[in-house]
């Protein structure tokens, strides 16, 4: 009878190590600023915001994707930007080991053609998700 118990539970557990869930992977958005900023980076970040919330909101909700502004001025944006190798400014998309760097794209459409950031975005978010 002992055996049988012991049987079932290392059944049990070497189940649950085959059958569990893939790891999800998570997403991480950055918009890295500093505390003085013009209207073109309170716009980067504002469509950039408003693109992960509104085509991920699932996704956000659930954590899976998060959207972060930081402050390289404050010690724990100085701290986060060293680890990410950030120095300024940066719209930066990372995923494990795979980073996105939108900021070009982020300075060149946040102001005039929101839309177009909106679309990078998702496109490089779709990208790490597959």
């Amino acid at each position: 009878m002992k055996k049988t118990v012991l049987f079932f539970i290392a059944l049990f557990m070497v189940s649950g190590i085959f059958a569990g869930n893939p790891a999800t992977k998570k997403i991480e958005v950055y918009y890295f600023h500093f505390t003085r900023r013009c209207m073109t980076c309170n716009n980067v970040e504002k469509v950039s915001k408003d693109a992960v919330e509104q085509q991920y909101a699932g996704k956000v909700k659930s954590g899976e994707i998060t959207f972060k502004s930081v402050n390289l001025d404050e010690k724990e944006g100085e701290a986060l930007g060293a680890k990410l190798k950030v120095e300024g400014q940066t719209l930066l998309i990372v995923s494990g080991d795979k980073r996105v760097d939108l900021t070009d794209k982020g300075f060149m459409y946040a102001n005039d053609k929101p839309d177009k950031l909106k679309a990078e975005i998702k496109k490089a978010i779709d990208d790490l998700i597959k």
